[in-house]
C-alpha cells in the first residue's frame, strides 16, 4: 500500500512538473545575495529592466535540459529583445565545488545573458525552485507573473507567447 501511495504521488508530481504555473503570481522578486561570474555580490532586489519584462532561468552546469533551453533561447534572444525588450538572467544553482565551471560553460556557449551564481541555493529556495530548469517571467513592475518547470523542445515558443503578453501589459494565463 505504501508503494502504491508513493507511486501515485510521484506520478502526480511528474505530471505537473512541466506545466506552466502562476504560483507566486504578482509576488515581487525576493531580495537575496548571489554572486556574479567574477565573484562580486549582487542583490536580486536590484533586478530590473526599465519597465520591460525579465526572464529568470534557473539552471546548472550538470543539467542538459537547462543548457538546451538556454541554447534554444540564445538562437532567438536578439529578436525577442527587439520585440519585447526582455532581459534574460540565468541563475546557476551550482554549489561551491562546481561553480568554477559556470564561467567557462557560459563562454563556450556564447550566451549573452546576465549570469549569476546561487552557490548556497538561497535565491533558489526564496523562489520555490525545486528542480531545474525553472523559468520565470517578471513583469515591468518586478512581479513574478509566470513560471515553468522543466524543458522539452519547443517550450521556448510557449515562453515567447507568455512574454509577448507580459510586454503588452496583458495578463498571462
Amino acid at each position: 500500500m505504501k508503494k502504491l501511495i508513493v507511486t501515485f504521488i510521484t506520478c502526480v508530481c511528474i505530471s505537473y512538473a512541466g506545466v506552466a504555473q502562476n504560483n507566486n503570481s504578482g509576488s515581487p522578486i525576493p531580495a537575496v545575495d548571489v554572486k556574479t561570474i567574477d565573484g562580486k555580490t549582487f542583490n536580486t532586489s536590484k533586478i530590473s529592466n526599465d519597465g520591460k519584462p525579465v526572464i529568470i532561468s534557473f539552471w546548472a552546469t550538470w543539467c542538459k535540459p537547462c543548457k538546451k533551453e538556454l541554447d534554444a533561447i540564445a538562437e532567438q534572444y536578439e529578436e525577442w529583445q527587439k520585440e519585447t525588450g526582455v532581459k534574460l538572467i540565468a541563475v546557476s544553482i551550482d554549489d561551491a565545488r562546481s561553480a568554477t565551471k559556470v564561467g567557462p560553460d557560459v563562454k563556450s556557449k556564447g550566451w549573452e545573458y546576465e549570469i549569476y551564481i546561487d552557490e548556497n541555493s538561497d535565491f533558489k529556495r526564496a523562489m520555490n525552485v525545486n528542480n531545474v530548469p525553472h523559468t520565470f517571467i517578471i513583469d515591468g513592475k518586478g512581479n513574478i507573473v509566470w513560471q515553468h518547470n522543466s524543458y522539452a523542445e519547443g517550450d521556448e515558443e510557449h515562453l515567447l507567447e507568455a512574454l509577448k503578453k507580459v510586454a503588452k501589459g496583458e495578463k498571462v494565463n
